[in-house]
């Protein structure tokens, strides 16, 4: 088992990805072989050594390409839209179950507590994803929606906290009902708005 005959390079890259995503979901990083992740893919080992020099560069790529959309994502996406209401937006997702590929940041979170080869990519994963919070969070003071005494970068780093900490606190481990979730949304979103002038 090589290369995949009429599979291009970027689709057996692309393979290997899903079949990470899946395995570490599902099995853990620890738990999870790098040939169990070449055989659910259809390839040889070599093949993915020729993709991914090692099994925390195969976690760290699967991550970026199977984690869930951020904030920043949704902006690119509308970015008329209020930083404001893009908060409260994704703050609604995230006391919802997971699928399977949004344990991935808890697995790589996890392994980078334990691997330095996962946790050099993953402070380089979570600074931009925080550098891409601050961002907005800046661009939120300079159009008005954001209280300008408020630090961006704190702002980012709780924004984390909480996307991150829902990874780890699903709805089976302790459930919100959701109207008053949105309620203390609203709340939290509302402080870090400007005051009437």
């Amino acid at each position: 088992m090589g290369r995949i005959a009429g599979v291009t390079a970027a689709e057996t890259r692309q393979r290997l990805l899903r079949a990470a995503a899946e395995a570490f979901a599902e099995r853990g990083y620890d738990g999870t072989r790098v040939a169990d992740i070449a055989a659910a893919a259809g390839v040889s080992n070599g093949a993915l050594y020729a993709h991914f020099g090692s099994k925390a560069e195969l976690l760290v790529a699967a991550l970026l390409a199977h984690g869930r959309r951020g904030l920043a994502d949704l902006f690119a996406a509308d970015p008329d839209r209020s930083v404001p209401d893009l908060l409260l937006e994704i703050g609604r997702w995230l006391p919802q179950r997971r699928d399977a590929r949004g344990y991935l940041i808890v697995e790589a979170l996890v392994a980078a507590r334990r691997d330095e080869d996962v946790a050099r990519p993953m402070r380089d994963y979570v600074g931009e994803r925080a550098g891409s919070m601050a961002a907005l969070g800046r661009l939120a003071q300079d159009r008005g929606e954001l209280d300008p005494a408020l630090s961006p970068a704190a702002l980012a780093h709780f924004c984390l906290l909480l996307s991150m900490g829902s990874a780890l606190v699903t709805p089976d481990l302790h459930a919100v009902d959701d109207e008053e979730w949105a309620a203390l949304l609203a709340r939290v979103v509302g402080a870090l708005t400007p005051g009437p002038s």
